[in-house]
């Protein structure tokens, strides 16, 4: 997005990429069945979601560790390809609301944004008029209407999931999704095909390299530099950055890019990495780091799933279930937190249905509760038996920030390329497992009400009621966050740091909270809102 907004107001663009180039149209297996691969489509090491998703990365990347504090988890999730992890995801797009910028004001805890929703609903609306975003217009008081295209039809179980919430007084809606459900900017609607995580050959869902580096690269002033690992932010006497020095993945030397300004977007984590290997005498602590605030406050969202079983819903009739790569309803956060344990809220992703081949997890399920399963025949008529007859709910919820939830550097590890590795340090607290409690309390009542049985067991207090553990979300924000104050926040409210005049922050490390919505359309409003300030004042630094 930065890149996109620069260019196009006339600065010429260097950008550094860790991974290799990526081309949607060219590198995609959107149309590929299973049986095109010999593992069957089956997840790779750099595949972890299967071997034709569309990001190239993981939690374990191979000459690139990090560590974690001892008794304490979290798996740190990477791309390695130009557009990152926006090749892959679910294309949940929900703006944050006026609420989220100021939870400390509101319950006490965190600190607000030194920004409001008002701040970002200008480029939230051109986000939604420039990528499309599909969803209706609801009036919640703190999930905000967007510019939608129509949405999809909900699917068989999906109505029967909005009907027992109805009953159950949770708000169930369309969901809101980056693909397009009608032709937008010379890109082609949805046909429906389901296969989004692969990367999409028709540009008919949002990435980076479908919608925002095309205009950028047809300014002609965009250039790319793929495997290269960025090592740190050079600086100059003056203490303003001066540019990036990296190392070439393919023949393992150093090189350095001179620039007047440096925008840092390589994912919360890493630019947190960056400013602290970014050593010198004047930034002894790393660069912009004076605050010792930098790794500090990461959050990821909290989340954990429940399926179970419709008996309504077995031995169905085989129809297609056309529809986008994604669910067509979700639950927003619906509750008052004032009359419940837990301060902050969480929102619902749904699943199930027979968009995807039966698998033997299913059927293992099914199995603890009708004793059915085998070979042959038997094997055959449980499949069409019980194919489709499943449901799960995904909740996704807000962690508070806490002081003992931060990356720092290892002071012993270093990666193949010799740079000094993140160690992180992370800890739930009751917040988010009095949350969860209730994630799994309401996915069993949704699940009893349709007339069904959970397929899993309730997991206990000591279990964290079936948390996951903190980065297996990917949502990961903070380590960089903005404020007023130079001494509590590296950067401010247009993410350009204290410290360093001439440099910004462009992805989620500038983010105060985390709130009870998918992070990217935040992410990416802001970053086009930082990339206009900057635009704006490349005459005043006279650069």
């Amino acid at each position: 997005m930065a890149a996109k907004v620069l260019c196009e107001a006339g600065a010429d663009v260097v950008m550094l990429e860790a991974g290799a180039m990526w081309d949607t149209e060219k590198d995609s297996r959107m149309s590929a069945w299973a049986y095109d691969s010999p593992r069957r489509g089956a997840s790779t090491a750099e595949r972890p979601f299967g071997e034709f998703d569309g990001c190239i990365g993981g939690w374990e990347i191979e000459g690139e560790p990090y560590t974690q504090a001892p008794g304490t988890t979290f798996d740190w999730f990477r791309a390695r390809m130009l557009g990152g992890r926006t090749n892959h995801w679910g294309r949940i797009s929900l703006r944050f609301g006026p609420d989220d910028f100021k939870r400390r004001s509101l319950d006490g805890l965190g600190d607000d944004w030194p920004i409001g929703y008002d701040d970002l609903k200008p480029y939230f609306d051109k986000l939604d008029r420039l990528v499309g975003i599909f969803g209706s217009a609801e009036n919640l008081p703190n999930e905000p209407n967007g510019i939608f295209l129509p949405p999809p039809r909900p699917r068989c179980y999906e109505l029967l999931i909005k009907q027992a919430c109805d009953r159950l007084g949770v708000t169930c809606i369309p969901s809101r999704l980056s693909i397009l459900t009608r032709p937008l900017n010379g890109r082609a609607a949805c046909h429906y095909c389901g296969q989004c995580g692969r990367g999409c050959a028709t540009h008919s869902n949002f990435s980076s390299p479908s919608v925002l580096l095309p205009p950028a690269l047809a300014t002609g002033r965009l250039r790319i530099i793929a495997n290269a690992m960025a090592r740190e932010v050079t600086t100059g006497e003056s203490g303003l950055a001066t540019g990036v020095s990296y190392i070439n993945r393919t023949d393992r030397r150093d090189y350095a890019v001179r620039a007047r300004i440096v925008v840092l977007a390589p994912s919360a984590c890493e630019s947190a990495r960056m400013l602290l290997n970014s050593k010198s005498s004047r930034f002894p602590n790393g660069l912009a780091n004076s605050s010792g605030v930098v790794g500090r406050y990461l959050t990821d969202s909290t989340g954990l799933s429940v399926s179970g079983y419709i008996p309504k819903m077995a031995n169905g009739v085989a129809h297609n279930e056309d529809g986008v790569g994604g669910m067509h309803l979700y639950m927003p956060w619906w509750l008052d937190n004032k009359k419940l344990d837990f301060p902050r809220g969480y929102h619902i992703e749904l699943g199930g249905g027979r968009r995807s081949a039966p698998s033997f997890g299913v059927m293992g399920g099914i199995q603890r509760f009708n004793g059915k399963g085998g070979y042959g025949k038997q094997l055959k008529d449980d499949y069409r038996q019980y194919y489709g007859s499943t449901v799960s709910f995904s909740g996704r919820g807000e962690m508070v920030p806490n002081d003992d939830t931060y990356c720092d550097l290892d002071p012993r590890v270093v990666d193949t390329y010799g740079i000094p590795v993140l160690r992180f340090h992370f800890k739930f607290t009751d917040h988010e497992y009095l949350q969860a409690k209730h994630m799994q309390d309401t996915f069993r009542q949704i699940i009893q009400e349709l007339g069904g049985t959970p397929l899993s067991p309730m997991p206990s207090r000591e279990s964290g009621y079936g948390l996951e553990a903190g980065g297996r979300i990917i949502h990961e924000v903070g380590t960089t966050r903005m404020g007023a104050d130079p001494r509590t926040s590296v950067v401010n409210q247009f993410c350009q740091a204290h410290e360093v005049k001439n440099l910004f922050i462009a992805d989620g490390g500038p983010f105060v909270s985390n709130a009870d919505k998918n992070v990217t359309w935040t992410l990416l409003a802001l970053s086009m809102r930082t990339a206009e300030y900057i635009a704006l004042l490349r005459s005043q630094l006279s650069l």
